[in-house]
């Protein structure tokens, strides 16, 4: 995972040499969702069950940290499990053929009071392309286990026809059933890996 150079941005007074180090992405205590507009009258939610990611952080410099981060797309849950297997069949995610998506850094940039933005490429199907994620570091802490955590807010925006997700209807009254645009929101807490490092 390559990492451009930020340019400088001044982040105030807040130091993240504390949280230096490699970690993983605790599945139970994240969560990966979305939501679009359905009939355009009101929003779909969902969520991803199935993923697991890392995350290499360098306090010293957050510019050089990285993120991977990859989706087993059979896991889609939006509550109604026949229109879970619509999404995860052939008209949307062909989760048969392609399993996974995957989003891989490129670079980050603080832009300060805790906030980054993330670069990177997000990959579905055979599709891969530029997408920058909006990030809220919310803090770290050791939990009740002494494990090391650190925790993440994101979101992006995205249209999915730009990945091959493409498939509509029109409607009678105007409109299509399935806006384009698909709003991304991430939830994240992740466990320090190297914790023998880290002592």
């Amino acid at each position: 995972m390559s990492i451009r150079h930020a340019r400088a941005v001044s982040q105030g007074p807040r130091s993240y040499r504390a949280v230096t180090g490699a970690y993983t992405i605790d599945p139970l205590h994240s969560t990966i969702g979305f939501s679009v507009r359905h009939a355009m009258i009101s929003n779909v939610r969902g969520r991803f069950d199935r993923f697991e990611g890392l995350l290499i952080l360098n306090g010293s410099d957050p510019s050089r940290s990285e993120g991977y981060v990859s989706v087993q797309t059979d896991s889609i849950d939006t509550g109604i499990p026949d229109r879970d297997t619509d999404l995860s069949g052939p008209a949307f995610f062909d989760s048969a053929t392609y399993p996974l998506m995957s989003f891989r850094s490129t670079g980050i940039f603080p832009l300060g009071d805790d906030e980054f933005r993330l670069a990177g490429s997000l990959r579905i199907k055979d599709i891969e392309l530029p997408l920058d994620i909006d990030l809220v570091f919310g803090g770290a802490g050791d939990d009740a286990h002494g494990q090391r955590r650190v925790g993440f807010e994101g979101s992006a925006t995205l249209r999915r026809s730009d990945w091959g997700l493409a498939w509509n209807t029109p409607l009678e009254t105007g409109g299509v059933l399935i806006s384009d645009k698909v709003t991304l929101t991430l939830d994240i807490s992740a466990v320090r890996a190297d914790r023998e490092a880290a002592a």
